[in-house]
């Protein structure tokens, strides 16, 4: 599948989780998206620009299960999830309860508008080993109290790269009364989704990520029954429009001023290419592929891994616990020296370096970064965590 993309081949790209490639096809129709942008403006953005786009989130509910009209196309889950926040109405007391293992920019949306509204943003600390769906279940609930009123918590986390028991949370969440909100930027195009069967209050995903989009092609769902209280982070035609939909929710989230949404109309064309390339069968192969060498690198620097190896947790991403002193450094030299194209984090003062598998990843690509962890690690660059 390499020749289907326009990465550097002189790059071992292991991140596809922080931003996808878009395949050549996908590209190619974005560009010509734009130039019919360009030739005709007004025309685009007013009139065949929003059809297409009506289209674009009708394809794309059909690929999550979910209603168009539940769904409206946005640049990234960060945008999405700013919308949510900002509009949620919280009252002095109440608290969101989330998860120590959520993506940053997450966790300083949510203390933002928390300590505007009087509100906490609750963290349960979720414990590594993580030993089973239980053990993680019962960490996260233990932060629940009366005055909790929302659960916000990824389906896959960014920095551990671990698939959570959603479904599970949605249930008992529903039990308790409690609003759900999902993030799941790093789902759709890796796991399977279904959103309906799910039944959160509000989930949000990126398209842009493991979808193959443009960058900036995202989305936010929210259950019809919720859509009242959701208010646009910018006011534009939409609010009082001239021309009213059938619907208060996409008029007031699809109109947000000049922009190029050439990006969103891109989304069925990476349904298409998925569809043509059989990407249940890849997705699963590449899954296995990820586990493998998830158990390769255990086997050989003898870490504890932060939860078991296998599909209930892990995707095609993998985290593996380090201790070093100079994370951008470290991420550097992988890069500049050994040209491997990975992500190192910090997550609650513990380090990882998380691997991607996708389609055009090879067991040489792997190789390359295990040749370097071994050169890093014998430098002293790096050292194993052991949660001791």
């Amino acid at each position: 599948m390499k020749e289907q993309f326009l990465l550097d081949p002189n790059i071992t790209y292991l991140n596809f989780g922080s931003f996808g490639a878009c395949p050549k096809p996908v590209f190619e129709a974005y560009q010509q998206l734009q130039l019919q942008l360009e030739q005709s403006p007004v025309q685009f953005i007013v009139e065949s620009g929003m059809e297409l786009l009506k289209a674009s989130r009708h394809s794309l509910s059909l690929y999550l299960g979910c209603a168009p009209d539940d769904l409206v196309l946005m640049t990234n889950p960060s945008y999405a999830i700013n919308t949510i926040a900002k509009s949620i109405p919280l009252n002095v007391g109440d608290e969101v309860l989330t998860t120590s293992l959520e993506y940053g920019a997450m966790d300083r949306t949510w203390d933002y508008y928390c300590k505007k509204s009087g509100a906490k943003y609750r963290q349960s600390k979720i414990n590594f080993p993580i030993e089973s769906k239980a053990a993680f279940l019962k960490d996260f609930w233990s932060g629940y109290n009366e005055n909790t009123k929302v659960v916000f918590i990824s389906h896959i986390t960014s920095a551990t790269a671990l698939i959570l028991p959603i479904k599970d949370i949605c249930l008992e969440a529903k039990r308790l009364g409690l609003l759900t909100i999902i993030d799941g930027a790093h789902v759709p195009g890796q796991l399977p989704l279904n959103i309906d069967e799910l039944n959160p209050d509000v989930y949000v995903g990126a398209c842009h990520k493991w979808m193959m989009a443009p960058k900036g092609a995202s989305f936010l769902y929210v259950k019809k029954s919720q859509q009242h209280w959701v208010d646009p982070l910018l006011i534009s035609w939409g609010y009082q429009s001239d021309t009213p939909s059938h619907s208060t929710f996409l008029d007031y989230h699809e109109t947000a001023g000049t922009r190029d949404f050439s990006a969103f109309l891109a989304v069925p064309y990476c349904i298409d290419f998925m569809n043509k390339y059989d990407w249940v069968e890849k997705r699963s192969f590449c899954q296995a592929k990820t586990l493998e060498w998830a158990q390769i690198f255990q086997s050989y620097f003898r870490f504890k891994s932060i939860a078991p190896i296998d599909e209930a947790f892990i995707g095609q991403m993998y985290s593996i616990p380090i201790e070093t002193e100079d994370v951008a450094g470290l991420k550097s030299l992988l890069y500049e020296r050994f040209h491997i194209e990975v992500p190192v984090f910090t997550s609650n003062s513990q380090v990882f370096i998380r691997f991607s598998y996708q389609v055009f990843n090879s067991d040489q690509d792997m190789q390359r970064l295990f040749d370097a962890m071994k050169t890093l690690k014998a430098e002293g660059y790096f050292k194993i965590e052991k949660f001791e």
